[in-house]
């Protein structure tokens, strides 16, 4: 996060640590101060505050957005090959955050070449579905109109891009379901826990966006709901502790017998899924 100047989600994960139970007081006084420090070098990333401390300046200036559309368009203009590196650096492997920022700086740039180069890599390369969501996304902020057709996790799936989401609040309330489930048992008693499961589940869901396993959770029912909280509860616990119990897991989430192949099938899915490498 420091690496990227994401400042404030890096305050953020602080305080929720600082707020978890049960680790070594050593760890509690790292994050404590690394929070002071971070609030003190860049108090502009604190809710309500400007660089200066002060209260949010009444006429706002050019949005983030804007800003980093100008920073690129003032790129482009000192080097006519700069769209090219950033396809390169899109492109190249073994993949890392650098290939995200290149694709994030390539929404803001114009060009129906760039959205050719960008569909045939989709369309040809083995990518990580993952990597291929975050491709998706920029193809729509760079306005693209239209369906592509490519493999999600060996399947055959047809992505209307005007419709890829951005952020979490334009999936279907559907996929909110889960992660609420989860909260549900885990909140109060297991704060960490609940914490990586909305960090896993966002990640899954980006990265089975479009398949018959993501259209089966949108046109959810209880009983789907329960399924896939309770596997996702049940990675989340493997990871955490390295222990697999998932006959109490279950028990928790009302999972009975009749539901148990399709729970053991959303447990494998998710499997898979952290085994290949969630954090692209």
């Amino acid at each position: 996060m420091l690496e990227n100047e994401r400042y404030g989600e890096a305050m953020d994960l602080l305080r929720f640590l600082l707020q978890c139970q049960g680790q070594d007081q050593r760890h509690y006084e790292e994050w404590q101060a690394l929070l002071e420090w971070l609030e003190a070098a860049f108090p502009g990333h604190i809710p309500g505050k400007t660089d200066d401390g002060q209260g949010e300046a009444e006429e706002e200036g050019p949005s983030e957005d804007e800003m980093k559309r100008q920073n690129v368009q003032a790129k482009l203009a000192e080097d006519q090959f700069y769209a090219d590196k950033l396809m390169h650096t899109a492109m190249q492997e073994p993949f890392s955050e650098q290939n995200m920022l290149a694709l994030e700086q390539l929404s803001y740039l114009e060009g129906p070449e760039i959205d050719e180069a960008l569909v045939h890599w989709l369309q040809n390369h083995p990518l990580h579905p993952l990597l291929q969501f975050r491709v998706l996304q920029t193809l729509r902020k760079r306005g693209m109109q239209g369906s592509i057709e490519l493999l999600r996790e060996q399947e055959r799936a047809r992505i209307e891009v005007e419709t890829v989401p951005l952020g979490p609040d334009e999936f279907p309330p559907q996929i909110g379901l889960i992660t609420e489930r989860v909260g549900g048992q885990t909140e109060v008693q297991e704060p960490a826990l609940y914490y990586f499961a909305q960090e896993l589940w966002t990640q899954f869901i980006m990265a089975i966006y479009g398949t018959e396993d993501y259209y089966s959770i949108v046109d959810e029912n209880d009983e789907t709901v329960d399924i896939w909280a309770a596997a996702l509860h049940q990675i989340v616990s493997e990871s955490l502790t390295g222990s697999r119990s998932d006959e109490e897991i279950r028990s928790m989430y009302g999972v009975t017998d009749t539901m148990r192949f399709r729970f053991e099938q959303a447990y494998r899915t998710m499997k898979q899924f952290v085994a290949a490498g969630a954090n692209v």
